[in-house]
């Protein structure tokens, strides 16, 4: 079968390998779509995403989704169901405090599909099959594609970011917010808090085309920060750019005792971010990390009538991978979310 790979010195290929049979509670799934992620790009550009640093070759992909293909033994899933996944293992045996039992994004050890963060990395999904537990399995509604079903990974993380919000705000429907930073995560959230009922969304990013991806998912209000200021007294804002240098600006433009949610990741290195405003103007500042199981809240909000077409911008033939990273790392091609046909 064929799999992109990508190698420690950052070459990027596209290899014939093995293809693997599914064992005792696993499935095989025939790929057909798979998003390129940030993470994607960094392994390829850099060798490294955050802290995973490459040391054997890694079949990238982690937004991927396929039609389930072959059982293994003691599984009920059926063959041919539309899939996606959930990509997270829970490793290691911990004690972890009952109030965070729910939340397993916060587990201490945690394998990801195409992920370098363990040794032996984890095999992404950006292959013509791949075989996964059968309790990883997301089946698709209804009226979803598997080439939409590719964006639930994604969305959910947006999702994730809108219940962290809601669980100090209340409920997101007829709140007004600010979504700084409209790359795939940003323009996501920005969709699906307009599904949900927000009745007012501020969009901020430094490029235009950025812009023009938040205001086909519904932006009300677009701002470039390099002629346009920022608006005030929002009561809640979502910085999904992970720039340091935002945050400052950022916590002027929220609301006297509002909230503010880290969607986007910081970096792992020290950098100088402004917070005074967050002690003058007691405002709740909180993180948000992947998802519990928002992929399944993802999939529901596309079964319901969320769009996510709008940010489909590109699809190459898993034949075309380097054409497609080389978009998908080039914002200037109108690229946000560049897909993989799998199969």
């Amino acid at each position: 079968m064929k799999a992109v790979i990508v190698k420690p010195d950052k070459e990027l290929t596209v290899a014939e390998v093995p293809t693997p049979e599914p064992g005792p509670g696993e499935v095989r799934v025939r790929m057909e779509y798979g998003g390129i992620c940030g993470s994607d790009l960094a392994y390829w550009k850099h060798g490294a995403s955050g802290t995973a640093v490459l040391t054997h070759p890694l079949i990238l992909g982690h937004e991927v989704a396929g039609i389930v293909d072959k059982l293994g033994e003691g599984v009920s899933a059926r063959v041919g169901v539309a899939v996606t996944f959930n990509p997270a293992t829970l490793c290691g045996e911990y004690e972890v405090d009952p109030s965070l039992a729910h939340r397993t994004n916060l587990w201490p050890e945690v394998r990801y599909f195409g992920s370098a963060a363990f040794d032996p990395h984890e095999q992404g999904g950006f292959s013509t099959y791949r075989v996964v537990r059968e309790d990883q399995l997301r089946p698709i509604p209804a009226g979803v594609t598997t080439r939409t079903a590719a964006a639930a990974e994604p969305l959910g993380v947006a999702i994730h970011g809108i219940r962290r919000a809601e669980s100090v705000t209340g409920p997101i429907a007829g709140q007004t917010i600010l979504v700084n930073g409209c790359g795939p995560i940003g323009a996501f959230l920005i969709g699906a808090a307009k599904h949900f009922g927000a009745a007012e969304v501020y969009a901020c990013d430094l490029a235009d085309l950025s812009l023009g991806h938040a205001r086909d998912m519904g932006a009300d209000h677009l701002i470039n920060p390099t002629r346009d200021e920022l608006p005030h007294d929002i009561p809640l804002v979502f910085d999904c750019s992970g720039a340091p240098a935002a945050i400052d600006g950022l916590l002027r433009a929220t609301r006297r005792g509002g909230t503010l949610v880290q969607v986007g990741n910081l970096p792992g290195q020290p950098a100088p971010i402004g917070l005074g405003q967050l002690v003058t103007r007691e405002i709740t500042y909180i993180g948000s990390y992947r998802f519990i199981d928002e992929v399944t809240d993802a999939l529901e909000a596309m079964a319901s009538g969320l769009d996510v077409e709008p940010l489909l911008t590109h699809e190459f033939p898993i034949g075309e991978t380097p054409a497609a990273f080389a978009t998908a790392a080039d914002r200037s091609t109108g690229s946000s979310k560049v897909l993989l046909k799998l199969s």
